[in-house]
C-alpha cells in the first residue's frame, strides 16, 4: 500500500476520530496558534500516541512549524469541530502547546496600542 504524505477526512468518518465527541477538553479559538511539544515530538516518534491524525498534527506543527486550528483543519480536510477536539486532546495530553490569540479589551498596554494605531494609520495610506 502507498504511503500517503497527508491524511484524508474522506476515508474515517469524523465522529469515528473523535470517538463520536463533538465537544473539546479545552476551548481553543479558530485563529489560535498551535505546536507540537517536547513530549509531543518524543511520543509520536516512539508511536506511542493517537492515530494517524495525531501524527500528522504533530509533524505539521514541528521545527517552528507553528500552524492556526483552522489551517489543521483545513489540511487535514476535516470538520472545524473534529479538528478541535483533536487539538484539544493532544494539548491535554501536554503534546501540544496553543498559544490563544490576546483579545484587545485585555490590552492595558500603551505600546500595543500606539503599536495597532501607527500599523491602522500605514494601512490608510496604503
Amino acid at each position: 500500500m502507498p504511503e500517503r504524505d497527508e491524511p484524508t477526512g474522506a476515508l474515517v468518518r469524523p465522529y469515528a476520530v473523535t470517538r463520536g465527541r463533538t465537544r473539546p477538553k479545552l476551548e481553543i479559538a479558530l485563529e489560535a496558534l498551535v505546536e507540537t511539544t517536547v513530549r509531543g515530538r518524543s511520543g509520536m516518534l516512539r508511536g506511542g500516541h493517537g492515530g494517524g491524525e495525531h501524527q500528522y498534527i504533530a509533524q505539521m506543527c514541528d521545527n517552528g512549524r507553528v500552524q492556526s486550528l483552522a489551517e489543521i483543519a483545513a489540511r487535514m480536510q476535516l470538520p472545524l469541530g473534529v479538528a478541535r477536539v483533536i487539538v484539544a486532546d493532544m494539548a491535554s495530553d501536554g503534546l501540544l502547546a496553543v498559544y490563544e490569540p490576546t483579545s484587545l479589551e485585555d490590552e492595558t498596554d500603551a505600546v500595543g496600542t500606539e503599536l495597532l494605531e501607527r500599523v491602522l494609520s500605514g494601512l490608510r495610506r496604503l
